[in-house]
């Protein structure tokens, strides 16, 4: 008999918004993301055809929503040809589940994502002692419980290509989770960067709501590599994309974008890793890593 499915034991509905919560904008004529209270989904597809693509499933009890804006972009009873995720942190596979059963489709990650995936494993609790603001302070109460979808899933193809875009690529990008993935479109230098880096600073309250854009390494309290972290930084940096979305925050581009990510690149230890926090320590500005990601 088929496993069942589940969301996580601590899925639950978590309070926290932002001002861009329920609003959508193209990067491209294909690639449109939605923020969802204060994460982004992406949806690789043109306007008004069937054909498109999910990156990422949102927030706790928040399937509803997605369907929703999906219908609105692509048509009544619209359905992705896949899910695929960035990786399995609770703000990404939020509602998973009930969007596989909705539509019933696969979902892709990389394998070293597959045990959070599968209710094998669970993620280290987040780091509410790490230095940061108050959603860092807070970050105890979010889920790190694995799901189960182990029915729906599929490997990540190993030469990097990505399942229904053959224009993409998936480039490998740990630190702040094991199996973290970004994407990467060379005709047009678009970044789809997951959680990599993000354009707000996501452990503070005030500019999580109002969405001040920056761009900033991974959040902190859920990082938890920071030495493989600032590698994917370094990795995706020297693709020098023109424009990009990120897991948290508005898109960027151009000048502010290149500017930026060489910014966080040159200056990672300084701008992006924690004075403090259970995952790393800092003496002298050298930085020692824990983790076995």
């Amino acid at each position: 008999m088929e496993e069942r499915m589940k969301q996580s034991d601590d899925s639950k509905f978590i309070p926290m918004t932002s001002f861009r919560s329920g609003k959508g904008n193209e990067i491209q004529n294909d690639v449109y993301y939605y923020t969802n209270q204060i994460v982004n989904i992406v949806m690789i597809g043109k306007n008004g055809e069937d054909d498109w693509i999910l990156i990422d499933a949102g927030m706790p009890k928040s399937g509803k929503e997605i369907v929703e804006v999906a219908e609105k972009r692509f048509g009544k009873d619209t359905r992705p040809k896949a899910i695929i995720l960035t990786h399995g942190h609770f703000d990404h596979v939020g509602s998973l589940v009930y969007l596989i059963d909705k539509w019933n489709v696969p979902v892709y990650a990389h394998p070293l994502e597959f045990g959070y995936l599968t209710g094998e494993k669970r993620y280290p609790e987040p780091d509410s002692s790490v230095e940061g603001g108050l959603l860092a302070k807070i970050s105890s109460v979010y889920p790190h419980e694995s799901i189960n979808v182990n029915s729906a899933l599929r490997e990540l193809p190993e030469d990097g290509t990505v399942p229904h875009l053959p224009e993409w690529k998936w480039i490998h990008v740990p630190g702040h989770a094991p199996g973290q993935v970004a994407f990467f479109r060379e005709e047009d230098k678009t970044l789809i960067a997951a959680d990599a880096f993000v354009t707000v600073k996501q452990d503070s309250f005030y500019k999580v709501l109002v969405q001040k854009k920056e761009v900033n390494g991974p959040p902190v309290y859920l990082t938890t590599n920071w030495e493989r972290a600032g590698e994917s930084v370094d990795k995706l940096q020297k693709l020098h994309p023109r424009v990009a979305v990120t897991g948290h925050g508005e898109a960027i581009s151009g000048e502010e974008l290149d500017w930026g990510l060489r910014n966080l690149r040159m200056n990672f230890k300084e701008v992006a890793v924690p004075a403090h926090g259970k995952f790393v320590r800092n003496e002298n500005k050298k930085c020692f890593f824990r983790g076995t990601q």
